[in-house]
């Protein structure tokens, strides 16, 4: 890509961004060389690469990337035959742990696939020997300590003993002889130990003057009785060192022998730390992986400006490449289009290059061969050229270059001259790019240009919203709707007279009046259009829920209506039965007792008394299975709790429509019920102090059963489910509908994964065709 071009479109300023992200020299290195490609399959490698640090981030969390270190001039420095420093083979075990660490990190992941990361981590050797080497003989403090050798210690040893008696010498002349001492201390001056002693009382220790103060009052002497001690300390401080080099260039041999290997682990873990600053900065944008193509087809779906704040930009659908190959953006300055063509730009830059752009889900962008802008003023000083000289030098070099894969960015086509010749070289020069097959977005504020689109099959007019009432640019795309000049509109509103205002209106040409009566037109059409669609739309999906809902509720009845009179079958047959058996064995005994001629009046009555109460149980089962009207009120008050005969369910009143009719509440349904289909069960009990849960169910009883997630992002998306589903669950909903659409499926296994895991969801599955087929999700509550 050409370095200028990426600077117009601020990819520098991005490229920084991301570099902040990575955790490591050598990966802040690989995030700085971050370019985009034309490789197809590259770019599809690059795409899968940083979705899968997006998908550890997200259930992970994080990357362990602690305590690696850039080794190549360790490494270098080993293979050549030089001495590593105690820190440098430090750094060189803490890289190795890291290494491990990140490696078992990987392998350890379960809850997503991340084939591309295990194949890397898989390459990483972990050289634990080279490790344990280095961790046996120094700390982390990067000091060789006294185990690395036992001549080492033996020495170290020696030197302890050796500074203890110096000491203790010492100590004993500043117990007796502190009044010829400046301080009663004993301190080292040219590696040994000396006493500060007073300049006058130089004589009475003898031995060497290392040192003076700046006064001159004070020498700083080692004694004579200690010299011989101190000339024994510092021979075994250079026998240390002399082992401790030893040590080291031992421990360099090692490394030398394992250079290679240490170098790729360097090369591996530097793209794992390049590969999480993409999916970070990702995640910073809360972006979306686009799906690529090479059809040159662009679809984003409020898309935003990823150098902007979010406080600030404003998102737009951008669509070109299929119907249409060139967006021709019309209007006033500073109306944001410029912003839009930096953002298509900066977009298709970041998706060729392996990032996730800053869009809803389901955003397509294709890969280009080249992209080319002309944005801005590039007037050259150097060259004495006019900025209409500069941009057409540009436009030159663009035409000389592009092909059918690519993307053109044009700013301002045509400026900087006389507005008709402008206009028509604007419209000769987007006309041999379009027909080229090239697409092509240009903005301009040549009026001559508004017809443009409405004359030409494969380019589309667009403008930028602009409010007359606030005079501020709104920056939201208007695909199809060229931009209006609205001088007339502003002057009138900031108040400039009326009467000029008419007379301007007057010089205005005829078919300039007409376009922008047009173009109004199509505005108004539009604003009334979206509201329109807006409210069918709201209205389209409460119906849809009403419907869905009435239908698993009359389902649900049938079910449990079948099972009542099956179950209410069996009993009564049961009940007959024993009646049968009953008055069976009552005969029999009628029998016995006749033919013993041993029938008495009281054994006749109990034995009448047997048969009717078999058949009072059998009266009793059948009028079970019948609505009792009897006894009931005249009236049902609301907060009464009633058996509705129709539904063969309970229920509560809510309010009294008529004399023959009541509005019921069924489960989250409300019903017209007539009067003579309800029996009470209980009435309403006197009203109790509201307690806050009773307040939190009258909140939640008003919750849909039905959750739409479309155009959610990811993590958005699961926090709105699980706030969902608790205000259901309070509400007493045994089944709700999760809308996630169909797109990349990202979504929908995010609610399956969330599904499996909720202690209170007992099943869940896809939706049935009339349902909302695979783009709704159906959760069973407990």
């Amino acid at each position: 890509m050409d370095q200028k071009i990426l600077k117009q479109l601020e990819f520098p300023k991005l490229i920084k961004q991301i570099v902040d992200h990575a955790e490591t020299t050598r990966g802040k290195e690989a995030a700085a060389k971050l370019m985009p490609s034309a490789d197809f399959e590259e770019v599809i490698r690059w795409q899968n690469e940083t979705d899968e640090a997006v998908q550890v981030l997200r259930t992970q969390g994080h990357m362990p990337l602690g305590g690696i270190h850039d080794l190549r001039g360790s490494t270098k420095r080993a293979k050549i035959g030089g001495m590593l420093s105690a820190t440098e083979l430090l750094e060189i075990s803490d890289t190795l742990r890291g290494s491990k660490r990140v490696k078992n990190f990987v392998q350890d992941i379960d809850e997503v696939d991340t084939p591309i990361l295990v194949e890397l981590v898989e390459q990483i050797e972990p050289l634990s020997n080279l490790e344990k080497e280095i961790h046996m003989c120094i700390d982390q403090d990067g000091k060789v300590i006294d185990s690395a050798s036992q001549g080492l210690r033996r020495i170290r040893s020696q030197i302890r003993s050796l500074e203890s008696s110096i000491r203790d010498r010492l100590e004993g002349y500043t117990r007796t002889s502190s009044s010829k001492l400046s301080d009663a201390i004993v301190t080292i001056r040219n590696e040994r130990y000396v006493l500060p002693v007073k300049s006058e009382h130089r004589g009475s220790f003898g031995g060497i003057v290392h040192d003076s103060s700046s006064s001159g009052q004070t020498l700083f002497i080692e004694p004579q009785a200690v010299v011989e001690l101190n000339n024994k300390l510092q021979a075994s401080k250079v026998e240390e060192q002399q082992e401790i080099e030893r040590i080291l260039t031992r421990l360099t041999e090692l490394v030398q022998q394992e250079a290679e290997l240490l170098e790729h682990n360097g090369d591996i873990l530097q793209k794992i730390d390049f590969l999480f600053a993409k999916g970070k900065y990702g995640q910073q944008l809360r972006a979306a992986k686009p799906e690529m193509n090479h059809d040159g087809y662009i679809k984003m779906i409020q898309a935003r400006h990823p150098l902007i704040p979010e406080s600030e930009v404003v998102s737009n659908d951008i669509e070109i490449g299929k119907d249409y190959r060139a967006i021709l953006i019309t209007g006033p300055n500073t109306g944001g289009k410029t912003v839009t063509l930096k953002l298509v730009g900066l977009c298709t830059l970041m998706a060729q290059s392996g990032l996730q752009v800053p869009a809803l889900d389901g955003c397509q962008l294709a890969v280009f061969d080249h992209v080319f802008a002309d944005i801005g003023d590039e007037q050259s000083i150097e060259q004495n050229l006019s900025t209409f000289s500069s941009h057409m030098t540009n436009i030159a070099s663009i035409i000389e270059r592009f092909n059918s894969n690519s993307l053109v960015l044009f700013d301002e086509l045509g400026a900087g001259t006389d507005p008709q010749e402008g206009a028509g070289l604007a419209m000769s020069i987007l006309d041999y790019v379009v027909n080229r097959n090239a697409r092509v977005i240009a903005t301009t504020h040549y009026p001559e240009l508004k017809a443009y689109g409405y004359n030409r099959e494969q380019v589309i007019n667009a403008s930028v919203e602009f409010d007359v009432e606030t005079l501020q640019p709104t920056y939201r795309l208007l695909i199809g709707v060229p931009g209006r000049s609205n001088a007339f509109e502003i002057s009138g509103r900031i108040g400039l007279k009326s009467e000029i205002i008419d007379q301007a209106k007057t010089m205005i040409h005829e078919d300039s009046r007409s376009v922008e009566n047009m173009i109004a037109s199509l505005e108004t059409s539009r604003k009334q259009a979206e509201k329109d669609f807006e409210e069918a739309e709201e209205i389209l999906q409460e119906s849809e829920g009403i419907r869905e809902e009435l239908k698993r509720e009359y389902d649900r009845y049938l079910a449990k209506k079948e099972d009542y009179q099956e179950a209410a079958k069996k009993k009564a047959q049961k009940i007959v039965d024993q009646a049968e058996q009953e008055a069976e064995t009552i005969l029999q005994e009628l029998r016995q007792m006749k033919s013993s001629a041993e029938i008495k009046e009281h054994q006749l009555i109990d034995a009448r008394k047997k048969i009717s109460d078999q058949k009072e149980a059998l009266q009793d089962t059948n009028q079970k299975q019948q609505i009792e009207t009897t006894n009931q009120p005249d009236e049902f008050e609301p907060g009464d709790e009633v058996h509705v005969a129709s539904f063969n369910q309970k229920g509560q009143i809510v309010s009294q429509l008529n004399d023959n009719e009541y509005e019921v509440q069924l489960g989250i349904m409300k019903m017209k019920v007539p009067k003579k289909q309800l029996q009470l069960i209980k009435r309403k009990e006197k009203e109790k102090k509201t307690t806050p849960m009773a307040t939190v169910r009258g909140r939640q009883s008003h919750v849909k059963t039905e959750l739409d997630l479309r155009g959610e992002r990811y993590e958005d998306a699961l926090h709105r489910l699980e706030k969902y589903l608790d205000d259901a669950l309070l509400a007493g909903y045994h089944q709700v509908s999760i809308i996630h659409g169909k797109g990349t499926g990202a979504l929908m296994k995010g609610v399956h994964a969330f599904a499996r895991k909720h202690r209170s969801i007992n099943s869940y599955h896809l939706g049935h065709p009339n349902e909302g087929g695979s783009g709704v999700t159906i959760l069973s509550l407990k």
